[in-house]
């Protein structure tokens, strides 16, 4: 990424290169040692990208944007706000609603349940116990608050007005190496996937569907994937 972004010109068409990772943790160029908890086997790679560390393995979505902001007229704040977007929306298709951003924590959330539940899984749920619709929203405000779970991760460099490294989905994967580390420098921050929330899509389908949206909110030159 580093080679294609120093030797790329205004010409140079942007790319979104989408990868599935062998298991792999990597540490931000600012990351701290002290969120590694327990990394086992798994490998550790020292990356120039943005945050704290993260991990990335079978079944979730790498998505690297190699992108040239001057061209799109793009500063960088609006540029992750349209990659969040970009990402959203995506969930939104597949059917998962109530995705959203969090102040200061790069990336995108979804509401959890303390059962793990969604938010329309909680609903559900109470929907097929008999609850009238008025008290649904009263048991769930009572005894369900929610919490914001990370289903994507997002880290991004700028080298020269050009933009590598990306966004982390999570489709359908082995969610138990984030317990060897603080994700994305936050403690007892829990992770989701797709598959959680129902979710079946394969690989191929969601990496077309999220890079697509990438192209679109990003306004990128027309993209070699």
């Amino acid at each position: 990424m580093r080679d294609f972004t120093e030797t790329r010109t205004p010409e140079t068409t942007d790319e979104i290169w989408l990868v599935e990772h062998e298991p792999v943790y990597t540490l931000g160029q600012a990351g701290k040692l002290e969120h590694l908890l327990n990394p086992g086997d798994i490998p550790v790679v020292k990356t120039d990208r943005g945050g704290q560390v993260t991990y990335h393995g079978p079944g979730q979505v790498m998505a690297y944007i190699l992108a040239d902001l001057r061209r799109s007229g793009r500063f960088i704040k609006a540029m992750v706000h349209q990659i969040e977007e970009a990402t959203i929306e995506t969930l939104r298709i597949y059917g998962i609603s109530g995705a959203c951003r969090k102040e200061g924590a790069p990336g995108v959330y979804v509401p959890i349940w303390p059962s793990g539940q969604s938010m329309s899984g909680a609903l559900g749920t109470l929907c097929a116990s008999g609850a009238s619709s008025a008290s649904q929203a009263g048991i769930a405000g009572a005894y369900c608050a929610p919490e914001l779970a990370k289903i994507a991760a997002l880290g991004i460099k700028v080298r020269n007005g050009c933009t590598y490294h990306g966004m982390a989905l999570n489709v359908d994967m082995d969610l138990t190496p984030f317990d060897g580390i603080n994700p994305c420098g936050y403690a007892g921050l829990q992770t989701v996937c797709m598959a959680q929330f129902g979710v079946q899509a394969s690989w191929d389908d969601v990496a077309q569907i999220l890079a697509g949206q990438i192209s679109r909110y990003c306004g990128l030159s027309r993209v070699n994937e």
